[in-house]
This record gives structure tokens, C-alpha cells and sequence, in this order.
């Protein structure tokens, strides 16, 4: 079954909805909103990751997520994931109250990720990001089999549970749009490891490659790449737009699994 992570940004720059839930208050009502509509995670982030993106330091991080999560965390019963590559940002978030990181950097940045998620014993999202990837020779899932084995080695390393963890192949993130639609064509070879999947398509420019426009206007695009995740038996899909989503996704498992 494909379930849908609601994204809920407290930055200034994010590229579809920055500033729109920097406060508190305003954060944890859309958390509600998202979880009435048929969220099963919240993943709130505090850093941008748009293209071109300014990197703000770990005490920044902490002092936009904490308060919003806590805010969130009151009023929701679904798991909030800490979106967040810095292990001290994932360790504050942590212990206030998140129940899952989702890492850009897959356990392969700066710091040990991998034993902050060992320590709490967390599922962990592991997502592809190689800034070198399109120029790099090979076929485009060898690529990104070569990149999850590493991760996956250094989550065992740290003493993680396998089992906890989660692949997500990065679309968009250093990838031609050629790439990210090759990928989301092929998401079932990466079944080789056995693991729960997670695509992020939402609003992303992709959308606009194929059909045009802005990112206000990419829903119609997001929903297509969310009616093919559930098609190829994705397990979670990464969105803005969590009501229209989440019925795309009934929609398509009551078509391809009937009653």
C-alpha cells in the first residue's frame, strides 16, 4: 500500500511554499490539516534544498524546527519526520519529539548520521544526492545501486536496523529531467535490496520540463507521478498537495487491487 508523507517547510526559501509555515501556530495547523486529510508522516524541514540554496548553520536549523515541532507534535498522532542532513539538527529533533529523519545525503554527508539513527533507533529515509551524477558514465540504476549499497554499508556499520530503512532515488536532485523520468519509469529495479521506497516528484521542475508552467501549477503532473508510484508498488510518496493525493492514490490501488 502507498501511503503519502505530507512536507511542511518552516523556511523562508523553499521553492513551492517558503515562509507560509515558518510560525508555530501556522505550522501546526497545517500539520493537522495534512494529518485529517490522509497523511501517514509529516517530514518538516528547516533547510531549503532548493537549486542554488544558502546553507544556514546547525543553531539556525534548530532554532526554525524546534519550536514547529513541538507545535506539531501537540497536535497530531502520526509520525513527523526531522528533514535534515545535519546529525545534530536530527538529534534535537529527536529528542523533541520527531520519529523520522529523511536524510538528502543518505548517511553519506558530513557527520555521523548514521549513528544518530542507530541511537534512537528510528526509520530512516536514505535519499540519492551526488552532485556529480548526470555527468557520471553508466546506466542510470546501476548508478544509484552503487550509491544505496555505500549508504546501506555505513548504516550497518553504525549498528542500524536494516529494517528501519528506507530508499529514496532523489528525483530531481543533480539529475537531468531526462534522468528523473527514466528513474521513475524503472523504480522497481531498485527492489534489489528489499526495502520500503519513497519518491519525492512534488512540484518539482520536471513537471514544468514535461507540461509547463510554475510550480503552482504542477499538481496535475505530481499526481500523475503519484498514480505510477502506486502502479509499481511504491510505499510512500512525498507531497505538498496531501488531499489530492491521497485520493489519487485510493483511486489507483481500488482500480489495481479490487475488493
Amino acid at each position: 500500500m502507498t501511503r503519502v508523507m505530507g512536507i511542511l517547510n518552516v523556511t523562508p526559501d523553499s521553492f513551492s511554499d517558503g515562509g507560509r509555515w515558518t510560525a508555530p501556530a501556522a505550522a501546526a495547523e497545517q500539520a493537522r490539516r495534512m494529518a485529517a486529510e490522509g497523511a501517514a508522516v509529516i517530514d518538516l524541514g528547516g533547510q531549503s534544498t532548493r537549486p542554488g540554496y544558502a546553507e544556514i548553520s546547525a543553531e539556525e536549523e534548530i532554532a526554525r524546527v524546534i519550536p514547529a515541532l513541538q507545535a506539531v507534535v501537540a497536535v497530531v498522532q502520526i509520525p513527523v519526520s526531522i528533514d535534515t542532513y545535519k546529525p545534530s539538527v536530527a538529534r534535537a529533533a529527536l529528542a523533541a519529539g520527531a520519529q523520522w529523519v529523511n536524510d538528502v545525503h543518505g548517511l553519506q554527508g558530513e557527520g555521523d548520521m548514521a549513528a544518530v539513527v542507530a541511537e534512537f533507533n528510528c526509520p530512516a529515509v536514505l535519499m540519492h544526492c551526488e552532485t556529480d551524477f548526470a555527468a557520471q558514465p553508466g546506466d542510470t540504476i546501476e548508478k544509484l545501486v552503487r550509491y544505496f549499497a555505500r549508504s546501506l554499508a555505513t548504516a550497518a556499520a553504525a549498528g542500524v536496523e536494516e529494517g528501519q530503512l528506507i530508499l529514496d532515488p532523489g528525483i530531481g536532485f543533480h539529475k537531468t529531467p531526462a534522468q528523473s523520468l527514466e528513474i521513475l519509469r524503472r523504480l522497481p529495479e531498485l527492489r534489489r535490496f528489499g526495502l520500503p521506497l519513497l519518491i519525492g516528484v512534488s512540484r518539482k521542475s520536471v513537471i514544468s520540463h514535461v507540461i509547463g508552467g510554475e510550480a503552482a501549477d504542477r499538481l496535475e503532473g505530481t499526481l500523475a507521478a503519484t498514480v505510477l508510484a502506486v502502479q509499481q508498488g511504491v510505499e510512500y510518496v512525498r507531497v505538498h498537495d496531501v488531499q489530492a493525493n491521497v485520493r489519487a492514490v485510493r483511486m489507483a490501488q481500488a482500480i489495481i487491487t479490487p475488493a
